[in-house]
C-alpha cells in the first residue's frame, strides 16, 4: 500500500501558483499511491447546491476523479474552511469525513483528523463551528445568497487565524500532547493540518515506533506524508517549477 497524506491547500484561484503546483503533483501521483488522504481546508471555502459548485473548483474536482477513475481511494477530510462536501462528493465515489477518522494502513491504527478542535481553549471559534456545522445552517445556506455567504466564511477564516496567530509552536505542542495520549491508547500514528506548520516525530512507546505528523500546508510548504511498506515519510513537493 502507497498513501499520501496532505492538507490545508486553500484552494481558490486556478490560476495561482499555489492551485497549479497542486495540480502538477496530483498529476505525478496519477497510478502511483493506492490511498490520498486530503485532511481538510483543500478549499479556501465551500458552498454548494444542487451541484452548483464555484467554478475554479472545477479543474481541480476533475483531476480528483481521473485519480479515483485510475483506482486510488480518496479520502476527504472536512476543514474549518470547507464542510458540508458529503452531498456533492459521496455522489462521486469520493469518501467523506466531517471530523476524525480512524484508519487502519496495513495493521496500522491511525488517528486522522484536520485538528481544528484539538484545542479546546478557543471555546468562541469552537462556538461558531457548531453553528455554522448545524442543520440549519446547512439547510439555510442552499437558499443564502453567495454574498452573504462570502462573509460569513469570512468571519470563519478570520477567527481561525486569529488562533493561528498565536505562536505557532503552542498550538503543535498541543497537538502532541493529544497525540501522546492516542499512543497510549494504542494508536501506532496521528495525522494532523490545521496549524500550517510541518511537525514530524516518530517517538519509542512501549518498545513501539509511534508518528505524530503536522502536515504543515500548499501554500509556503508543499509538504504531503507519504507511507508505504509500514513507514512514514515527510516529504515536500518542489513548486519552483512554473
Amino acid at each position: 500500500m502507497k498513501a499520501i497524506f496532505l492538507s490545508d491547500a486553500h484552494l481558490k484561484n486556478q490560476n495561482s501558483h499555489e492551485y497549479q503546483t497542486l495540480l502538477r503533483f496530483l498529476d505525478s501521483i496519477k497510478g502511483e499511491i493506492s490511498d490520498l488522504f486530503i485532511v481538510g481546508d483543500f478549499f479556501d471555502f465551500w458552498f454548494c447546491s444542487n451541484d452548483n459548485i464555484y467554478p475554479e473548483f472545477q479543474i481541480i474536482i476533475d483531476k480528483l476523479l481521473q485519480l479515483k477513475d485510475m483506482g486510488t481511494n480518496i479520502r476527504l477530510f472536512e476543514g474549518n474552511h470547507d464542510f458540508f462536501l458529503d452531498d456533492f462528493f459521496t455522489n462521486r465515489g469520493i469518501q467523506v469525513f466531517p471530523d476524525d477518522a480512524v484508519v487502519d494502513l496495513d495493521g496500522k491504527k491511525l488517528f486522522v483528523s484536520h485538528g481544528d478542535t484539538i484545542d479546546r481553549t478557543n471555546t468562541s471559534y469552537l462556538l461558531l463551528r457548531r453553528l455554522l456545522r448545524s442543520r440549519v445552517f446547512y439547510m439555510s445556506q442552499k437558499y443564502l445568497p453567495s454574498s452573504f455567504l462570502w462573509k460569513v466564511s469570512g468571519i470563519s477564516s478570520k477567527m481561525s487565524k486569529n488562533h493561528l496567530a498565536r505562536p505557532p509552536e503552542g498550538l503543535v505542542n498541543i497537538m502532541k500532547a493529544f497525540s501522546i495520549e492516542k499512543f497510549y491508547e494504542g494508536f501506532d500514528a496521528v495525522i494532523l493540518g490545521h496549524c500550517h506548520q510541518v511537525h514530524f516525530e516518530q517517538p519509542m512507546i512501549n518498545g513501539r515506533k509511534k508518528t505524530f505528523a503536522v502536515l504543515g500546508d500548499w501554500i509556503s510548504y508543499y509538504t504531503y506524508l507519504f507511507y508505504h511498506r509500514g513507514e512514514f515519510t515527510l516529504c515536500s513537493f518542489d513548486a519552483s517549477i512554473v
